[in-house]
């Protein structure tokens, strides 16, 4: 008999699967990074315990283009700063990605708020322009004029928080209990040119990010980096507690139950 490829793989395939996840070459990507302060009562209100406040209202807006050979990505990631305990970081409200397959991993495996979307960087000469857009909206935009050269950072240690959850099959909300997932990344940064312009948020109902505007830009950067990345579980949450956070996930929170029409299964 032909091998049926939905059975199940040897311990082989299983085996070179992993391995050939633990020597991923680096990856580049060339991306606009934009940093603001804003309302320190709308950052407080986008986190789910037990992620706290730190003591700088921040947002970070990153729009990159990935160099992935045959597949190039459009990435992005609007986040805001927070605290889990000691730890300092960024906790993403949404994470658009232009193909499926940059959604599904980080979706199921770290819980990453990520959907699909249109992610653009463009540059001609010193204009930059990079934007997020989704139904047809572009919700999140940087415009700005490149001004020169900075000095490369040294490699840096950056962790990102998520909540990983499987909503419950009767919609009472969750079959297990969530975590909170720490998310580290090993970030190297081989080529910084500071930016001068402005961040422009619109009116979205599926993304309002609007909502968190910019009160005092920070900075405005276009550089080429690569990093890798570890999670780990940090603690089970109380569910009752994210259970009303949930909807950031989603354009519509009832599309949990969507459900095909009878006779389509």
């Amino acid at each position: 008999m032909a091998r049926v490829r939905y059975g199940a793989r040897t311990e082989r395939e299983i085996a070179a699967t992993r391995t050939a996840g633990a020597r991923l070459p680096d990856i580049w990507s060339t991306g606009v990074v934009a940093v603001w302060e804003t309302d320190p009562d709308a950052v407080a209100a986008v986190l789910p315990p037990p992620l706290k406040p730190t003591g700088s209202p921040l947002v970070r807006l990153n729009i990159s283009k990935v160099d992935l050979p045959g597949h190039p990505l459009g990435a992005g990631s609007f986040a805001v700063a927070a605290a889990h305990g000691t730890v300092e970081g960024w906790y993403p409200l949404v994470m658009p990605m232009t193909h499926e397959r940059a959604l599904t991993g980080g979706r199921e495996v770290f819980g990453e708020p990520k959907k699909l979307g249109e992610v653009t960087v463009e540059r001609e000469g010193p204009a930059v322009r990079a934007r997020l857009a989704r139904h047809g909206i572009t919700f999140a935009e940087v415009r700005g004029t490149v001004t020169g050269e900075l000095p490369a950072p040294e490699p840096s240690r950056k962790t990102d928080f998520y909540f990983k959850f499987l909503p419950a099959v009767d919609g009472s909300g969750f079959d297990t209990g969530p975590l909170l997932v720490h998310c580290v990344r090993h970030e190297r940064v081989r080529r910084l040119e500071g930016v001068t312009g402005d961040v422009v948020l619109r009116e979205s109902p599926y993304d309002p990010v609007a909502d968190l505007p910019v009160l005092r830009l920070r900075e405005i950067t276009l550089g080429e980096k690569t990093s890798d990345q570890s999670g780990r579980v940090a603690e089970r949450v109380d569910a009752q507690a994210l259970l009303p956070y949930v909807h950031q996930r989603y354009d519509d929170p009832l599309q949990v139950l969507d459900a095909p029409p009878e006779g389509s299964r």
